[in-house]
């Protein structure tokens, strides 16, 4: 027996060397891995939470809202951009959630693209009817230089 007893302890021994290898690995894995995704500084996170509007608060940005709801919506993007995400990801999440008006600047797609569009036609017409203004009242002198030189009927008769 005493064969067998020995030989599990060198079974026993190998194991738990074995687990201890394991966990250091692990451990090391993990520390790489936290020292490549750098924790983003706030001004990062301010950057993606301008772009989003609160979804409670009328017309006003994550950046500046000083709601509860918004202070727990800016550290889930800290908490998004810690684990990698993009902040053009991050804005999809939240529109998922809560749609295209949570968007600063709304998508261009659909009628939206008459919010970029509308702004340009305008100029172009208000340019248009300048120029036919300007062209349609123009002075135009009542004698030309010829008629002036001449004298008339009456001048000569003095």
């Amino acid at each position: 027996m005493k064969p067998l007893q020995s030989f599990s302890r060198k079974v026993y021994s190998i194991v738990i060397a074995i687990s201890i290898l394991i966990e250091v690995m692990a451990v090391a894995v993990n520390s790489v891995s936290a020292q490549a995704q750098p924790t983003p500084s706030d001004d990062q996170v301010n950057v993606v939470a301008s772009q989003i509007y609160c979804p409670v608060c009328q017309n006003i940005t994550l950046d500046v809202c000083g709601t509860a709801a918004c202070a727990q919506w800016r550290e889930s993007i800290h908490e998004k951009l810690a684990q990698g995400e993009t902040p053009a990801q991050i804005k999809n999440y939240f529109v998922q959630q809560y749609g295209d008006r949570v968007l600063a600047v709304p998508p261009r797609t659909g009628l939206n693209w008459l919010l970029y569009l509308l702004p340009a036609f305008i100029l172009l017409a208000a340019l248009i009817l300048s120029v036919q203004f300007i062209h349609s009242h123009r002075v135009t002198p009542a004698n030309s230089v010829s008629e002036v030189d001449e004298p008339t009927k009456e001048d000569r008769h003095e």
